[in-house]
């Protein structure tokens, strides 16, 4: 009877840790705003790497070596899983990522990826991202692995900074919206793909530029569906009667991040502990 006891307050334990997310500033916020909602009982522990934000424009060694050390701060708290919620991350590092560490590690690329051969009508899906991430052809190559589908994708690099500063409408961001997919949309694309986990929240005038024939594909709903599969089937749902409790790292600009990231999250951030990684 005590040896059962124990098992089951081993694997109450092992279902209740947190689960890690990270990203290279407050745009996985958006990430963690979905998985609140599709698994309101989850702890999360979330790191921006705000202090060497942006990825898209480094060097993919470099890229390697700050996912590493993000992945083993979240290590610390021994999280059941780990979320790679930057797209320029999950497109470089998530191969060594897994080699590495011995823990599940989602990326935003396939989870995306999968759901847009899902949806598409005519096979013509568009991608948008960080000039890293488009470069990678990451979610090229993942539509490509299932589907003969055709993907065109671009770069749009103003859509970042926009975000953080909440310019979502208006007339200049309308205006570098349409510059950005009126050649996506000659191509006759019917999906197009938030290959940036900023870019969730420039979603309405993105929406109003490709019209509504034009399924909008969020990889942060789409990688909350796929974190919720992998604890279900591996039996690691919490089992907590209590609200969780959140915990929010950031590497500098803690203000900043707390401004800025209630936007992403949808709601106030109380507190954010500035953390130095080595």
């Amino acid at each position: 009877m005590r040896v059962f006891g124990g098992e089951y307050f081993y694997r109450a334990f092992m279902n209740n840790r947190p689960i890690g997310i990270f990203d290279s500033g407050v745009g996985g916020l958006t990430v963690v705003k979905e998985i609140m909602k599709a698994l309101p009982n989850e702890r999360i522990v979330y790191l921006g790497d705000t202090a060497r934000v942006p990825y898209g424009t480094k060097s993919d060694q470099t890229i390697k070596r700050f996912s590493v050390e993000n992945t083993k701060f979240l290590k610390k708290f021994k999280v059941k899983l780990i979320v790679v919620a930057c797209n320029t991350a999950s497109s470089i590092a998530l191969p060594v990522l897994r080699k590495r560490f011995n823990v599940p590690i989602v990326g935003v690329i396939r989870p995306g990826a999968r759901k847009a051969v899902k949806v598409t009508r005519n096979g013509r899906i568009g991608v948008i991202g960080t000039p890293t991430t488009i470069k990678s052809k990451a979610y090229e190559k993942e539509i490509r692995s299932i589907s003969n589908n055709k993907v065109v994708s671009a770069t749009c690099p103003l859509f970042v900074p926009l975000a953080e500063e909440g310019w979502l409408n208006g007339n200049i961001t309308l205006d570098i919206v349409k510059k950005y997919l009126t050649p996506l949309k000659r191509k006759n694309i019917d999906t197009l793909v938030l290959g940036c986990t900023h870019y969730p929240l420039l979603r309405g005038v993105i929406s109003k530029v490709t019209g509504r024939n034009v399924k909008i594909v969020d990889s942060a709903s789409s990688v909350a569906e796929e974190v919720a599969k992998i604890l279900q089937k591996s039996g690691k749902l919490s089992s907590a009667s209590k609200k969780p409790t959140h915990s929010f790292f950031a590497t500098d600009a803690v203000e900043q991040f707390v401004k800025v990231g209630g936007k992403f999250l949808g709601k106030k951030i109380e507190k954010v502990r500035k953390v130095i990684l080595n």
